[in-house]
């Protein structure tokens, strides 16, 4: 497929310096009519991005490239980004799944379709590599337990993982495709979390062979409560959120940490903003102190461990991932940015 390359006209590009607070933008990318939720990035000058209708591209060196794939005459939602160290992987949400993998040394518009997976029930939320060779995904449940699949190969073939071999969810259990976080890795260790009627954290420490869960203290009993992101600073300190999509202002069980890999959780903050967020990412080079997060509320940053949080940033956010301790990328309808952390 034809290659789109855009500077302005529909697709526009932002090169800017603009102060606002505890953050600077730097750029702003417009695309138009699309929702961004899944953005990796794979080095200090290039970020990988997909998003609706099919859409997906990168920016490199602040110049934005941006393409589109169709599958049976219809445009996949893309949730999922994943980046292995040599391939670009995205994963869309709905029936069919689609799983596809691109070279990102060659020019955009060729990709090679890896997994295909046909369900009614079908909904993926999140990919991400332990390694060079092993990555998983994960999304709801179409029987009795998580759907996850996952490659030994780097991505050349993807197997779906038995009920047998996956703990059982509840009723009413599932998870969100808020901002790919639904997945933490560190090292051969394995978070994935959910919402719902319950909100769950499940931990592989052997790449996903055997399995605990643990109860979160977060919010649920309706559709869109629970745990929409998790992150992990090493084995023991990690952090989840997520709250009441329908009730976004309330902080009141929305966000937990942890000391001991997952095992328990306690909340944080209790009574204090942010209420609902999507997306959780520690400071890399800084300490399990200093924690990011955003969502449709906003921009918020924590410096003791999620015990307190100030917002930075009033614009609403789907994602963020950061590329060094002070710059971070960050997503929503219609716009990619890259924004400067100052003072933090």
């Amino acid at each position: 497929m034809k290659k789109l390359l855009f500077f302005s006209y529909l697709f526009s590009v932002s090169l800017i310096a603009q102060q606002e607070g505890s953050t600077t933008f730097l750029a702003k990318f417009k695309l138009p009519g699309i929702s961004i939720r899944a953005i990796e990035v794979t080095d200090a000058n290039t970020l990988w991005f997909a998003g609706s209708k099919g859409r997906y591209g990168r920016i490199i060196d602040n110049k934005l490239e941006i393409d589109s794939i169709s599958y049976l005459g219809r445009f996949p939602e893309f949730r999922s980004i994943a980046y292995n160290g040599e391939f670009i992987f995205l994963l869309s949400i709905e029936n069919p799944a689609l799983l596809y993998k691109i070279d990102p040394e060659k020019s955009l518009g060729q990709q090679d379709l890896v997994y295909k997976e046909s369900d009614p029930k079908i909904f993926f939320d999140s990919l991400a590599f332990f390694d060079k060779d092993n990555g998983m995904a994960m999304g709801d449940p179409t029987q009795d337990c998580l759907s996850v699949i996952k490659t030994i190969d780097g991505g050349d073939t993807w197997s779906k993982i038995s009920c047998k071999e996956l703990p059982k969810v509840e009723a009413g259990e599932a998870a969100f495709a808020a901002s790919n976080s639904n997945i933490a890795i560190y090292k051969n260790n394995i978070w994935m979390v959910t919402g719902g009627k319950k909100a769950r954290v499940f931990k592989s420490e052997d790449y996903g062979q055997s399995w605990t869960v643990s109860d979160s203290p977060l919010v649920v009993g309706g559709k869109m409560t629970g745990i929409f992101t998790v992150d992990f600073y090493d084995d023991k300190n990690g952090m989840i959120m997520g709250g009441d999509w329908e009730d976004k202002k309330n902080g009141k069980a929305s966000k937990a940490v942890s000391g001991d890999g997952g095992l328990t959780w306690n909340l944080v903050a209790p009574n204090d903003l942010p209420g609902y967020i999507s997306c959780v990412q520690y400071v890399p080079g800084a300490s399990s102190k200093k924690i990011l997060a955003v969502s449709t509320e906003g921009m918020f940053y924590s410096k003791e461990a999620g015990g307190r949080w100030e917002q930075i940033e009033k614009k609403g956010y789907y994602s963020l991932r950061f590329i060094d301790k002070q710059t971070v990328w960050v997503s929503t309808f219609e716009e990619i940015a890259k924004i400067k952390l100052l003072n933090l």
